[in-house]
């Protein structure tokens, strides 16, 4: 006795979950490799960043009389944080999807800046998700949660991401960081919806994560 169905309607509503699956897939395919985009220009934005921090460290050893033997005190934790930061960087390239590999290049970029801030106060720079000069400063710790307005006026909302103090007085990383965050919002709401949902397990697609 044959399985295979004998009726048109059967036949039909299987080429109509067939269809549906292909598509759901192929969106979700897309929302992915828009996220792997998304992560390659942040992470040439970082690399740009850690090259700046990176120059500035050279060029204060070398301003130093006589030469050092060894980096002192007031450079080494930033030169530890680059070190650091670059090392996870060269990680999550391989995983840029993998939550717990963002969660640690989020962390190191955070010692990062603490590191910078300690050592040129005055020497940091805000901008808005899109590009948008904030403020010379920030005025709440990166991370936290606001309700208010920024520096220039913008609303925002109250689980918004607090922009990052940048070394380097370029926009490049900050809009880098939100389009990153968007394309993996867009992403992670794809894969939970049903019945996407199910599509997304049936092949093994997993949530990303945003580098807050």
């Amino acid at each position: 006795m044959s399985v295979l169905p004998e009726s048109l309607a059967s036949w039909i509503a299987i080429a109509v979950l067939l269809f549906w699956f292909v598509g759901a897939y192929n969106r979700l395919v897309r929302l992915r490799a828009a996220v792997l985009q998304a992560y390659a220009t942040l992470d040439a934005a970082l690399s740009r960043q850690l090259d700046f921090v990176q120059a500035s460290i050279t060029a204060a050893l070398q301003g130093e009389s006589p030469p050092p033997q060894e980096l002192s005190s007031s450079v080494a934790p930033l030169q530890a944080a680059t070190t650091q930061l670059a090392t996870l960087l060269g990680a999550t390239r391989l995983h840029p999807l993998d939550p717990g590999g963002m969660a640690a290049l989020g962390t190191a970029l955070q010692v990062l800046i603490t590191a910078w801030q300690r050592q040129h106060p005055d020497a940091v720079t805000v901008f808005d998700a899109d590009g948008t000069l904030s403020r010379p400063v920030p005025l709440t710790p990166a991370g936290t949660s606001t309700g208010g307005s920024t520096g220039n006026g913008m609303t925002t909302a109250p689980n918004a991401v607090e922009p990052i103090p940048w070394p380097e007085p370029s926009a490049a990383a900050e809009i880098a960081r939100s389009q990153f965050n968007l394309a993996v919002a867009h992403y992670n709401d794809a894969i939970v919806q049903f019945p996407a949902q199910l599509v997304a397990w049936a092949v093994r697609l997993r949530p990303a994560a945003p580098l807050r």
